[in-house]
This record gives structure tokens, sequence and C-alpha cells, in this order.
């Protein structure tokens, strides 16, 4: 697949990969930063270190399966945001370093992504999931003009003791 870039009014939104193992450890082995977060966090940098690999090898296909992307803030690698390809639709998510919280990162990124995706790829069906505890989440999800469609089963993030309920939405363009 051509590698293309998306350009907000704060941010540049690029493929991820390994050049951002640093940056991406910042967040990704962060227990705050990942309380929600179903594969996080991360334990150690190798497993970072994988997961970026692997992300340059899908970046590299005709195809991909999904599309992970690198948020830059002032030349800075301050979060993610993802498009995982399933039956037709997208799935999205994200990620941001907690320093950069509650700034309207992860809203413009994940807007421009779904127009992106929308205008130059065709999709027209968006989903999302996130623990039913994550208010700024399904907020967030609310503000990008998705609905709630379900409370689906449980989820358990890497480090939690429990498991809790997700909440799936979905956008219909």
């Amino acid at each position: 697949m051509r590698r293309f870039e998306i350009k907000t009014d704060r941010l540049l939104i690029k493929p991820l990969g390994p050049e951002y193992l640093d940056s991406t450890n910042e967040y990704a082995m962060n227990l705050e930063n990942t309380k929600y977060m179903m594969y996080l966090p991360n334990d150690t940098s190798d497993e970072t270190k994988m997961f970026l690999k692997n992300v340059e090898i899908e970046w590299a296909k005709d195809n991909p399966s999904f599309y992970e992307f690198a948020l830059i803030f002032k030349k800075k690698h301050i979060g993610g945001v993802s498009v995982y390809i399933e039956d037709g639709a997208g799935e999205i998510g994200w990620i941001i370093n907690r320093k950069y919280w509650r700034k309207g990162f992860a809203y413009e990124a994940a807007n421009a992504v779904i127009d992106y995706f929308a205008k130059n790829l065709g999709f027209t069906h968006f989903t999302a999931h996130c623990d039913t505890e994550n208010t700024a989440s399904f907020k967030l999800m609310e503000k990008l003009g998705m609905v709630r469609t379900g409370e689906n089963g449980t989820r358990k993030n890497r480090s939690a003791q429990k498991e809790s309920a997700e909440y799936q939405y979905e956008l219909n363009l």
C-alpha cells in the first residue's frame, strides 16, 4: 500500500514505524496511560519493538488489514490512531500520551482519519469500542457522531485485576 499522511491544523498523522520505539514506549508501558486498553501495557521494550515491526510489515502490503498512525505535534510523537479493517468497516482506536490529554488531539486525529478514509478509500462504516468506565473515550466517540449500539461482553486490561464491560459505537456515513 502506498504510505500516506494526513495533516490537520496541529497534527501530522503519518505511518507508525520502528523509528518511534522510544516515544511509543513512553505511553505503551505507562500504567495510567493504558488503564483502559485491552492489549496494553507492554511489559518490555521488546514487545513494543515487535509491534512496530508488525506495523511496518502491514504498511508494506498491497492491501493492509490495518493501519497504525503516529500523531506528530510540533515534531514530537504524542500518540497513535489506528484503523483495523473487518468486513468493509473500519474499527478506529486511539491512544494519546497522557502528557497531552485534554487538549483535543484524539478528536482532531480521529476526525481527520475518518474523513480521509471516507473520501479517499471509500469507507462508509466505522466502529469503536471502549471500556464502560472510560468516560473520556465514549464521550469522544459521541463527539465524532458515533452512536452507542451495544454493551458487548467484557474486556480486561493486561494489568487489571478484574474484567470490565465494553461499549460498542458505530458511525454510518
